[in-house]
């Protein structure tokens, strides 16, 4: 099969690109080398940020290859497989990527420099922050015009998101939108003129001087907030609160700020 997963590193930044001329498909050879890419980088401790991106021009991951799903689909047919929610369908490697990333203590970034659709936008749903480079391009989940839906996360994510009404709207009819009104309803942080990855890196090298620990614990209170009672998060959020508070790394930045006289905006940064 085709494709790669290339992996370069920007001091602290990794960069992780979809390489699969030439039309930007994801398949499971990749698949494959992005779980062992965020596997290692994920235990790297030098790194502190990790940005996905595609390397084709105007693609970050087109979709899913749907004649490797079609595959499947006549596999799993001629064996006579059925399925239903009696006996629930176990998680797969790109289930664990895109856990992978919501759950590491570093800020994972998709700079979506074109064409995200399907499967690539379910990366993207994964990610801590989701950058979009205006131009002509589709970001959704349109798989209901093959007759399959949204199957690594995407359902769920995406009404987390923006909301259970737009996203039943959009994956009903099978509608894709552009990076700005992606930006406008939710579905990313920003659409930008000019490259993603530029914008992607900034952002990217501004969380790596935040504190890992601080960065595991936001990520672990704030993406489990919908689905915990609020009485255990809040006691959740205090226990974490004191964890941090009497870190090393903490008391010498509260330090340097009130011995400076410091906006607490720009301490860490000093």
């Amino acid at each position: 099969m085709s494709g790669r997963i290339a992996v370069e590193r920007d001091g602290p930044v990794a960069i992780i690109r979809f390489d699969n001329p030439p039309l930007g498909y994801l398949n499971a050879a990749m698949v494959d080398q992005l779980d062992v890419a965020t596997s290692e980088l994920a235990a790297d401790a030098t790194v502190r940020a990790i940005v996905l991106t595609g390397a084709l021009p105007d693609v970050f991951v087109r979709h899913y290859d749907v004649a490797e799903l079609l595959s499947l689909a006549e596999a799993l047919r001629a064996k006579g497989r059925s399925f239903s929610d009696a006996k629930l369908a176990p998680p797969r490697k790109i289930d664990a990527v895109i856990e992978r990333c919501e759950s590491m203590d570093k800020v994972v970034i998709a700079a979506i420099n074109g064409t995200a659709m399907g499967g690539g936008f379910e990366l993207c749903l994964g990610c801590d922050i989701r950058i979009a480079q205006r131009g002509p391009y589709a970001l959704g989940q349109p798989e209901i015009n093959i007759g399959i839906l949204a199957g690594a996360g995407g359902t769920q994510r995406l009404a987390r998101l923006i909301g259970t009404a737009r996203a039943l709207e959009m994956s009903l009819r099978g509608r894709t939108v552009s990076p700005d009104e992606a930006a406008r309803i939710g579905m990313v942080h920003e659409a930008v003129d000019g490259s993603a990855l530029e914008r992607a890196l900034v952002i990217a090298r501004e969380c790596a001087r935040k504190s890992p620990l601080a960065v595991r614990h936001i990520k672990r209170l704030v993406r489990g907030a919908e689905a915990t009672p609020l009485s255990d998060g809040l006691a959740l959020e205090r226990t974490l609160f004191l964890d941090l508070l009497v870190s090393d790394r903490a008391v010498a930045l509260m330090t340097r700020m009130v011995e400076g006289n410091q906006d607490i905006r720009a301490v860490d940064e000093a």
